[in-house]
């Protein structure tokens, strides 16, 4: 699930193959993208808004033209299923993390593999690329969350403290001091990315969470869970501002507007929602 840099559109990949991209406003389909042949599991758009990648459980990540769906490169270097992606800020690479427990970064447009990063031996479910570029957080089933340098591959920090919670979810905050990680421990834990130093733990969820997003002023954090909300609180004091029940099952990708007035959220319910953020609604809990 992403939103385009404008604002406007939104793209949603799903279990049917496909990644429809539709008004986030009428819900009108611009354009229904069908070159995956299994589950596609990730969505990602281009700094820049021309292009989407998305990646899929048939192995590949296919790089296309957000409004005409025209390919512009299909990227096979995995050799498993790809579970999740990120563009790099100056959009012209990307991080694909695969079943075949690694990270690979290569070029969007060419599709040269540039670096393998094995420092992982499960199953690799979330990617994200520092705000400068500059390093990868990259979190697998076997409870590990791993920075690394983008250029070199070297790890640089290694959280292992989640016992039974395997990594579902991370986000970068927007100024890239720190990383919010979502386990199936139930809980988000907030780090400061390059010391290691643990600043907050929420827990407000029931079950495991599943999804992550942070507001782009960097002050809030909106988490969707298996226990079918999304909770949308602060990032630096944990309290709640408010919970969303517009779901009747997991809660599985989020993505908040460029201009912080909207969340998506999408759902095993296979409805993707598009609501209004806090603080909209004051003062609910």
């Amino acid at each position: 699930m992403a939103w385009s840099p404008n604002g406007r559109y939104i793209a949603s990949g799903s279990w049917d193959h496909t990644v429809q991209v539709w008004d986030a406003f009428t819900g009108a389909i611009d354009t229904t993208y069908s070159g995956h042949t299994d589950v596609v599991s990730a969505v990602a758009w281009s700094p820049n808004g021309q292009y989407i990648a998305s990646g899929s459980w048939d192995g590949t990540v296919q790089v296309w033209n957000a409004f005409t769906g025209a390919i512009v490169t299909t990227y096979s270097g995995h050799t498993d299923a790809v579970s999740t992606l990120a563009w790099s800020p100056n959009g012209q690479d990307i991080a694909s993390g695969s079943w075949d427990h690694t990270v690979q970064i290569w070029n969007a447009f060419t599709g040269t593999t540039l670096l393998t990063y094995r420092g992982h031996n499960e199953f690799v479910d979330a990617v994200a690329w520092s705000p400068n570029g500059q390093y990868i957080a990259s979190g697998d089933r076997n409870n590990i969350v791993q920075i690394w340098d983008a250029r070199t591959g070297n790890t640089l920090q290694t959280y292992s403290e989640y016992t039974g919670g395997i990594i579902e979810a991370l986000a970068w905050s927007p100024n890239g001091r720190d990383i919010a990680v979502g386990s199936r421990d139930k809980t988000v834990r907030i780090w400061e990315a390059l010391t290691g130093n643990l600043l907050l733990t929420y827990t407000g969820h029931t079950n495991e969470v599943s999804a992550l997003a942070w507001s782009p002023n960097g002050q809030d954090i909106a988490s969707g869970s298996w226990d079918h909300t999304v909770q949308v609180w602060n990032a630096r004091t944990g309290a709640r501002l408010f919970t969303y029940t517009g779901h009747g099952n997991t809660v599985a990708a989020l993505a908040w507007s460029p201009n912080g007035r909207y969340i998506v959220s999408g759902s095993w319910d296979r409805t993707a929602q598009v609501w209004v953020a806090p603080p909209a609604y004051p003062g609910v809990t």
